[in-house]
């Protein structure tokens, strides 16, 4: 894909109530955007996914849903506050702001003016605590969801009465002050991480690191749906990892602009751990009842953007059909072809016609059946074939059309988005042959 079809993809999601621009009647606010009707069902899925791959199917995986303000001290400990930065430029002409690494030459990129000399900017959104803003005051909105495990990682220890190797997965809001965020909604100000920090016994951890890339790699193509090269793991450069990190991959997909990370894998050593044992006096190592040892446990970290695998299964999926799929109108169609498992709707329920009261009254029974099971949508507006186009333009695996033999036959026309195939099946076996699919 190309860029032109990035702008395709960035007006259909606001064209079809998937992202809108956040305070859009007030002209919006960089870094930050607001998700529609179909965009919430979508990363609600996308999320279920993850929690039931991540968690629920495994034994020795817990969830936490940790605060988004901390202590302060926490920040400290990790490192967050002295060197979660980048570097700034801003120009002396246009006075506009840059990250100076993503510059390609020292000059302003909008007016060709001298920049000043880069410094630090910490990408922390600062807050305060209480009526009083002074330093004592002085808290942070967290700039990922990683250390909230951390710090509870003796807790849930305690209170699971787990062994060693074990994870801790959670799913929550972060914020970072990007001085230039962009590609849409590849890189804002607040987003939401998917990780899991799985504790391992000191060498166990390049075992472990190697399993979790291949249940990543797994899940993106397996349970997402996304196509295979459309993905690849590139390991990072050894000026590229973090100081304390042995090694790291990320997941890469092939965007409209390019190839981009959506998910790090990382082999995090004991860092986090043990700079939280030094800041906080809590003794957080882990005594192996079986080998009498007693160590603080390595750290393998699967994390990633859940906002990015959003705008990654909407590229994939999306489709620009030239003349229509059926070769009989000039219009171009559009296709989403999601997985019917994260489909934000499964099922359309559509009357043949609107004006006939046996026909409306059944087809709402049919609606009100399925809608307890399923994610649905009953459209009685305009011609069935342009109804049927608007349904698979939002990625609607299934439709369901109630005619004047339903009324006789408690049958009804299911048709696929896919192939566009059409069957005739009973009323009473609707549900379990979109279960099936």
């Amino acid at each position: 894909m190309e860029n032109n079809n990035f702008d395709k993809i960035i007006s259909f999601t606001k064209r079809r109530g998937f992202v809108f621009q956040s305070s859009d009647i007030y002209g919006g606010i960089g870094g930050f955007y607001d998700f529609g009707p179909l965009g919430v069902e979508l990363r609600n899925n996308i999320k279920n996914s993850w929690w039931n791959y991540m968690v629920q199917k495994r034994e020795n995986i817990f969830g936490l849903d940790s605060s988004i303000i901390m202590n302060p001290n926490v920040w400290k400990a990790s490192g967050h506050i002295e060197t979660f930065s980048d570097p700034l430029s801003e120009c002396k002409k246009c006075h506009k702001r840059f990250r100076t690494d993503h510059l390609k030459e020292n000059r302003c990129p909008e007016c060709n003016g001298d920049l000043m000399e880069p410094r630090n900017f910490n990408l922390m959104f600062k807050t305060f605590i209480g009526p009083v803003e002074d330093d004592t005051s002085i808290a942070y909105l967290r700039p990922e969801t990683a250390q909230g495990i951390f710090v509870n990682y003796k807790n849930i220890l305690n209170t699971q009465r787990t062994k060693i190797p074990f994870g801790v997965a959670q799913i929550g809001k972060a914020f970072r002050n990007e001085i230039t965020p962009g590609n849409f909604i590849f890189r804002m100000r607040e987003f939401e991480q998917m990780e899991m920090e799985y504790f391992v016994k000191p060498g166990k951890e390049d075992e472990a690191f190697k399993y979790w890339i291949e249940q990543r790699v797994n899940w993106y193509t397996n349970v997402l749906g996304i196509k295979k090269e459309n993905l690849r793991v590139r390991e990072q450069e050894k000026d590229e990892l973090a100081h304390y990190a042995k090694g790291c991959v990320d997941i890469e997909y092939n965007f409209p602009v390019g190839w981009l990370e959506i998910e790090g894998i990382a082999s995090r050593g004991d860092f986090d751990l043990s700079q939280h044992q030094k800041f906080s006096g809590e003794d957080l190592n882990y005594f192996d009842i079986e080998t009498k040892e007693k160590y603080l446990p390595y750290v393998i970290e699967p994390s990633c953007g859940l906002d990015r695998i959003f705008l990654a299964v909407l590229c994939d999926a999306f489709n620009e059909i030239e003349g229509g799929r059926t070769q009989e109108s000039e219009e171009k169609e559009f296709l989403l072809k999601l997985k019917s498992n994260i489909a934000p709707v499964k099922v359309a329920v559509l009357p043949l016609v609107k004006n006939k009261e046996e026909i409306t009254t059944k087809a709402k029974e049919v609606y009100n059946m399925l809608k307890d099971n399923f994610s649905c949508q009953y459209d009685e507006t305009g011609a069935i074939g342009r109804r049927y186009r608007r349904q698979d333009e939002i990625g609607t695996p299934w439709a369901v059309t109630i005619d004047f033999e339903s009324i006789v036959n408690n049958d009804v026309t299911l048709r696929n988005r896919d192939t566009m195939e059409q069957q005739r099946v009973k009323i009473s076996d609707l549900s379990s042959i979109i279960n099936e699919n």
